[in-house]
């Protein structure tokens, strides 16, 4: 059950534990509880309330004995009627067990609780991999839908693989990456997390086996597990991927695909050098192992550019190339493409006519806009600028404050940091602690379960006094926790 958008009226005539009575029945009756569904404890509920817990526990005592709710001990309270089962003339639907057999697994609860958090408005998020909302080009954005301009927009379904403007203005921007392609090539998705959804459901099989960097963002997220799909981590080293254990483990695990991010890695913010990705390439094309290449934080470089992407230095269409408006335009707009064999790219583009019959005409109007006019590279140059103070500005406060108790590396693009803490700790227990202490950070433990010594530092989201601020806060609570 997620944060409640409702909070008790203080001025009203009415008893705090009554109009959260009247709440919580509500919710029951309404059918947005249904029967089975466990309530959250009291101390949760009094804090998202902002009351005292003897308020809630008078009015969770009422609903129970009206007869809405039952609890019992070690396991929780639950919702044990509502008006509908009672007066229904057959059993209400078991919506819990709808629930819990549906295809699509669960996001990791750490990740539910980020993904809630992270709107709290007290909150500092030291872990968001987005930029900040200062950082977004908003006012220009809107000035794209007023110019006259504006007039060629059509807000009528777009062609399989997306609007052929967008397609050829894509193919313009990645002759500059060295990538040659044509725009029957090329499908528009809605971000990068669609593109992975359509792999998993038109090119593999159930049980493939998907290969990955370790650690990885891949494996934060449940796109290829909840079609069936197994991944398997590679690891790395300095360069990147470790490219000769490829041919061994592929041998033992007959994997289907290689998913790799060679520029500014999610979450280590490594780049994979020039000839790494030549080794990668010729040991992939060797064993007939495709690589969906990502290459979302391929624009985000700083002092110089990362070498050629995968794609501009493959002949034999072995790489699916991803890439993503959402990491530099902003995320709201949801706008990525794909890149690959066009018998590969017609088969996922028959797909998404399946799934959502095109992304956004609106969407799809801008980006093209923004690429095709010189917008984009202006916006790209500043935005450079902005991220790289964001990082000097960590790496001097990481400086101060975490010699002694971490390491890292400085990266040379993108969003992140990797930070080592010297001494491994429970990575649950952090996150907990500071959350408490309104510090949101993305544990390594999510990019790989085994993990207790990495957090990912984000810099691209918070201010520099609230990245001060965090930072120093959870500084503080390794401290704290690596000295018991």
């Amino acid at each position: 059950m997620h944060q409640p958008d409702w909070k008790p009226n203080r001025s009203s005539q009415n008893p705090l534990h009554l109009q959260i009575y009247e709440y919580l029945k509500q919710k029951i009756l309404n059918g947005e509880w249904t029967v089975g569904a466990k309530i959250p404890p009291q101390r949760i509920l009094a804090q998202q309330l902002n009351v005292n817990r003897s308020t809630v526990v008078t009015a969770l005592e009422d609903l129970a004995a009206d007869g809405f709710i039952s609890s019992k001990v070690g396991y929780g309270t639950f919702v044990a009627n509502n008006t509908w089962s009672i007066i229904s003339s057959g059993a209400a639907p078991d919506w819990k067990t709808y629930v819990e057999s549906g295809v699509h697994e669960s996001n990791q609860s750490i990740i539910q609780e980020i993904n809630r958090s992270e709107f709290r408005p007290d909150i500092i998020r030291l872990g968001t991999g987005e930029l900040s909302p200062k950082f977004l080009p908003t006012e220009k954005m809107k000035g794209i839908f007023q110019q006259n301009t504006a007039q060629e927009l059509s807000l009528s379904y777009t062609e399989p693989k997306g609007s052929y403007s967008l397609r050829t203005a894509i193919c313009d921007y990645l002759k500059r990456k060295g990538i040659e392609t044509s725009p029957s090539s090329v499908l528009i998705v809605s971000g990068g997390l669609q593109a992975l959804q359509l792999i998993s459901l038109g090119l593999l099989q159930k049980g493939s086996v998907v290969f990955h960097e370790s650690p990885s963002y891949v494996t934060s997220i449940h796109v290829f597990q909840s079609a069936g799909m197994n991944l398997f981590g590679v690891p790395m080293g300095e360069e990147g991927l470790k490219t000769e254990l490829l041919p061994k483990i592929k041998r033992q695990h007959h994997a289907a695909l290689l998913y790799t991010i060679p520029s500014f890695h999610n979450p280590t913010g490594h780049t994979m050098p020039e000839q790494r990705r030549k080794e990668l390439l010729q040991v992939c094309s060797h064993e007939r192992l495709p690589i969906l290449e990502d290459d979302v934080y391929g624009d985000l470089w700083f002092e110089e550019p990362p070498p050629e992407p995968l794609k501009a230095n493959d002949r034999q269409g072995l790489v699916l190339y991803m890439g993503s408006l959402s990491k530099t335009l902003g995320p709201g707009l949801r706008i990525g493409w794909l890149v690959g064999p066009e018998q590969v790219i017609d088969r996922l583009a028959d797909i998404k006519m399946q799934t959502d019959y095109g992304s956004s005409t609106l969407s799809q109007f801008a980006a093209a806009h923004w690429l095709q006019s010189g917008l984009y590279d202006e916006h790209i140059f500043q935005l450079r600028k902005k991220l790289m103070f964001q990082r000097d500005t960590a790496l001097q406060i990481l400086e101060k404050y975490y010699r002694g108790i971490a390491t890292w590396k400085t990266p040379a693009g993108g969003f992140y940091i990797w930070l080592k803490l010297q001494e491994a700790i429970s990575m649950d227990k952090l996150f907990k602690r500071a959350l408490k202490a309104g510090i949101l950070i993305n544990p390594g433990n999510i990019y790989d379960h085994k993990d207790s010594s990495h957090i990912r530092i984000s810099y691209s989201y918070a201010e520099p006094a609230q990245l001060e601020k965090g930072l120093i806060r959870l500084a503080e609570i390794i401290g704290e926790m690596s000295s018991r």
